[in-house]
């Protein structure tokens, strides 16, 4: 079982001078679903090498037993420092594949041609794929083989608008995950905010928050060994 997991290379929070990047919580506990369960996770960004962490997810109150077991884990850190560029990736590869959020792959992930190709071979392909808090956000632009919305008709979710206006970046992020999937057909359902909340469609899993990255990974999981 070989998984994909990808993260943003973007560490600018807009034009606010704040730096962003990874959520570093749905870093950790997917990747330690994954591979206390056997599998082989491979990391990849848009640039490759270290991918930029947002400085407010290691924070104190942001610890989690995961990220606590990442700080001990030098193998894992090495790993991750090392990212492969998503150029360098063929899906064809792999088994499943997991996005990482934090508010970086608004910018990037988003808008990048290598990440839009590798999703939507991932779903001709029939695979497995999985997407948590703000990275359903890199779905906005895949579309299915007759040229729609990859999220048209779908049961999704993502940040939603009340935990975006709940962290103060209501008018910083390029645009709102849960308005997006709305305007595009999606059949955007959400939970209560803060709380986990994974919604599947067919071989489509979103997480809707941070609390949603264990869950969203074990229910990826679920599918691979299914």
């Amino acid at each position: 079982m070989k998984i994909l997991l990808v993260l943003t290379s973007h560490d600018q929070l807009g034009d606010t001078g704040q730096k962003t990047g990874f959520w570093l919580e749905e870093f950790t506990s997917p990747y330690y679903v994954f591979k206390d369960a056997g599998a082989e996770v491979v990391l990849a960004s848009p640039k490759g090498g270290q991918p930029p962490l947002d400085p407010k997810s290691n924070e104190a109150d942001s610890q989690t037993d995961s990220t606590r077991r990442f700080a001990k884990d030098d193998a894992a850190q090495q790993q991750l420092a090392h990212t492969l560029p998503l150029e360098q990736i063929n899906a064809a590869d792999f088994d499943g594949v997991f996005y990482s959020g934090g508010h970086g792959p608004l910018w990037d992930l988003t808008n990048d041609e290598k990440s839009i190709q590798l999703i939507e071979a991932f779903d001709r392909a029939d695979k497995a794929m999985a997407f948590v808090c703000h990275a359903p956000a890199v779905l906005k632009n895949v579309t299915t083989a007759n040229g729609d919305a990859l999220v048209k008709g779908k049961k999704v979710t993502g940040f939603s608008n009340s935990e975006e206006a709940g962290v103060q970046l209501t008018d910083v992020v390029p645009f709102l995950i849960e308005d997006e999937f709305k305007a595009q057909g999606g059949l955007y359902e959400k939970g209560i905010d803060w709380q986990s909340h994974v919604v599947i469609d067919g071989q489509l899993i979103t997480g809707q928050n941070p609390a949603s990255s264990e869950a969203a990974a074990e229910q990826l999981l679920k599918k691979l060994q299914a």
